[in-house]
């Protein structure tokens, strides 16, 4: 394998300094970080830099980290489902999901995951590994390029949703220098207001990233309104309990503005009953929040059903009859394997990387 660091990991100042060692002018790292964010993958296109220098950057470094294994698009809605390998060979995925406001593209931070919610198939595996923040961008950037190669305009990344597989708090600090540099002005610009971090509720991260000012939207993982059913369907219930979450969820938004959203996936008898619908209205009745109801994707070996439609809307009723801001999410890519981690499983059994 290759072991030579990717240089999509780097920030402005770090790249300074590399272009510093090499007895080359400042100027030159504002070029290379420009080029870099345009999504090239050779220093051959950077045609503003020396030969020479391009020459000893190729010996050092290499560009992106991800290659388009595999990629689905769905009949339904256009949604695209992308496999990248990585140079370690390990896979992860990426979704990019059309709106009319531009494409929204959900993100891998980590290959594996150890959270173990039951209903996600991205945690079957466990954590192998955390992504660096040149993967992170690699994905964007391949995807990027993907679109814009087959679109008449530019209908690019507009969005980034960090909620593909992996918990992105659990790889905190990767995920804080690629927020930071995704948002860089000299590379996408794409505004924090412009990202989302989805987490399954790491309560001192979630403080953490309080302070960080960068006014993204936080999206939280609850799924259950109770600590014993919760921990039931997330393990990390055992640890950080529902009210340790809301409070969490509380000072984020008096620390940054910015309301936070609630994911709750409704599984069919098990969460999505009139008392548990009753039951979070109470829990966030007096807080300016936002619900998005998902109805479950089933997975494959998986204990977790859809329920009726009838019973989805109902549960939504009661939350808005309580006055409680409410969504239900659009099934996207249901024909591709939209949920996290099953396109990834149905590759690799049928076609196992050795």
């Amino acid at each position: 394998m290759d072991i030579k660091p990717n240089i999509l990991d780097y920030s402005l100042v770090e790249i300074e300094h590399i272009v510093k060692d090499m007895g080359q002018p400042a100027f030159r790292a504002k070029q290379i970080f420009k080029w870099l964010h345009t999504g090239v993958t050779s220093f051959k296109d950077m045609n503003n830099i020396s030969q020479h220098m391009r020459q000893e950057l190729d010996g050092r470094f290499i560009i992106g980290g991800v290659e388009i294994l595999q990629k689905l698009v769905s009949k339904n809605d256009g949604t695209a489902k992308y496999l990248f390998l990585l140079r370690d060979g390990n896979i992860i995925e990426s979704v990019v999901m059309p709106y009319s406001y531009g494409n929204t593209q959900c993100l891998s931070t980590q290959v594996g995951c150890r959270m173990g919610c039951r209903f996600c198939a991205s945690t079957r595996e466990g954590l192998v590994r955390n992504l660096t923040p040149g993967e992170m961008l690699s994905q964007v950037f391949t995807a990027n390029k993907d679109v814009l190669d087959k679109e008449d305009r530019d209908r690019g990344i507009k969005n980034i949703v960090l909620m593909g597989s992996g918990e992105p708090l659990d790889n905190y600090d990767n995920v804080i220098k690629f927020i930071h540099l995704i948002h860089d002005p000299m590379g996408m610009n794409i505004s924090y207001r412009n990202i989302t971090l989805s987490t399954c509720g790491l309560v001192p991260n979630i403080i953490k990233l309080a302070h960080e000012d960068m006014p993204i939207t936080l999206s939280l993982s609850l799924h259950a309104p109770n600590d014993e059913l919760r921990r039931k369907i997330m393990p990390i219930g055992s640890k950080y309990s529902v009210h340790d979450i809301i409070d969490a969820s509380r000072y984020y938004f008096k620390e940054t503005g910015r309301r936070v959203t609630f994911e709750y996936a409704l599984m069919e008898g098990v969460n999505d009953g009139e008392k548990e619908a009753f039951e979070l209205s109470k829990l966030l009745g007096d807080f300016d929040c936002h619900v998005n109801v998902i109805p479950v994707n089933p997975i494959e070996d998986g204990m977790y059903r859809k329920g009726s439609r009838e019973s989805v809307e109902r549960f939504i009723s009661i939350l808005r009859r309580s006055g409680i801001n409410v969504t239900k999410r659009r099934e996207l890519g249901s024909d591709i394997n939209g949920a996290c981690g099953q396109l990834k499983r149905s590759y690799l059994k049928s076609k196992p990387i050795t």
